[in-house]
C-alpha cells in the first residue's frame, strides 16, 4: 500500500491503493505450441515444437510512501517525537538536537495513524538537510499538525519556511486540513505564548498548545484530530 510504480521509459505511473485489484505492469509472451500440437496420422510423435515470443521488459523505480492519516510536520527539533510518544504507542528516538529523528515513525492513535516527518529546513524542496526523501509521504496524510516551538523567538517565520517548502514541493499540500501546534508551552512563558497563538491564529488554521506534561493538552488534540478525521 502507498507505492508508487514509475515506468521509467514511458513515465507512466502506477499507484498501489488496495491489495486486491490486479496490476499489470508487463505483458507476457505469446506462447508456443507444444510437440502436440503437430500430431497427424502420419506422424504420431513430431519431434518439433514451436518457441513462444519473449514478454515485455521493463525498468521500473518503486518508490513507498507512507501512508498515515496524520502527519507531523516542522522544523528540526519541534518536539514532533516527543507528540508521537506520548500520542500513540510508538518508540521514536528522542533528543534535544537538531534530526533526532533520520526516518519517518508511525504510530496508531486508537484506529488512527500518525507519521513523524522527520525535521523539515528551508531549501529541503531543493534536496538541502534531510527533508527531501521525506517531503512524499507528507501527500497521502489527511490531517497535518504543524508542530512549532514555543520557545521559537519567530514563530511566523517557522511557520512560513515549512509552508513555503510544502508549497515549492507540491502545492495541493497547502489545500490538507492543518492544525499549528505550539508545544514545550510548560517551558515558556504564559503571557508571551497568547501573543504567539494571536500571531499565527491571522494564518486562518486552528491553533492549539501542547505539552507532554500536560495531558489535557493532549486530549484537546486528540479530540480535535478525530473530528476532523
Amino acid at each position: 500500500m502507498g507505492t508508487r510504480i514509475t515506468d521509467i521509459a514511458s513515465g507512466r505511473v502506477i499507484e498501489i491503493a488496495d491489495t486486491t485489484a490486479p496490476i499489470l505492469v508487463a505483458t507476457g509472451g505469446k506462447g508456443g505450441r507444444g510437440n502436440d500440437e503437430f500430431k497427424s496420422a502420419t506422424n504420431q510423435t513430431p519431434r518439433y515444437a514451436e518457441k513462444g515470443t519473449l514478454g515485455e521488459e521493463k525498468k521500473l523505480l518503486l518508490e513507498l510512501r507512507l501512508i498515515a492519516d496524520i502527519g507531523l510536520i516542522g522544523l528540526p527539533n519541534a518536539g514532533k517525537s516527543s507528540l508521537l510518544y506520548v500520542l500513540t504507542n510508538a518508540t521514536p528516538k528522542i533528543g534535544n538536537y537538531p534530526f533526532t529523528t533520520l526516518e519517518p515513525n508511525i504510530g496508531m492513535m486508537n484506529s488512527h495513524s500518525i507519521a513523524d516527518i522527520p525535521g523539515l529546513i528551508e531549501g529541503a524542496s531543493k534536496g538541502k538537510g534531510l527533508g527531501v526523501g521525506f517531503l512524499k509521504h507528507i501527500e497521502k496524510t489527511k490531517i497535518l499538525v504543524h508542530c512549532i516551538d514555543s520557545s521559537s523567538e519567530n514563530v511566523q517565520k517557522a511557520y512560513s519556511t515549512i509552508r513555503n517548502e510544502l508549497e515549492q514541493y507540491n502545492t495541493s499540500l497547502l489545500d490538507k486540513p492543518e492544525i499549528i501546534l505550539l508545544t514545550k508551552t510548560d517551558l515558556a512563558n504564559e503571557k508571551t505564548t497568547k501573543k504567539k497563538i494571536k500571531i499565527l491564529q491571522k494564518t486562518g488554521s486552528k491553533v492549539l498548545t501542547s505539552s507532554t506534561y500536560q495531558p489535557e493538552t493532549l486530549d484537546l488534540l486528540k479530540q480535535e484530530l478525530v473530528k476532523i478525521l
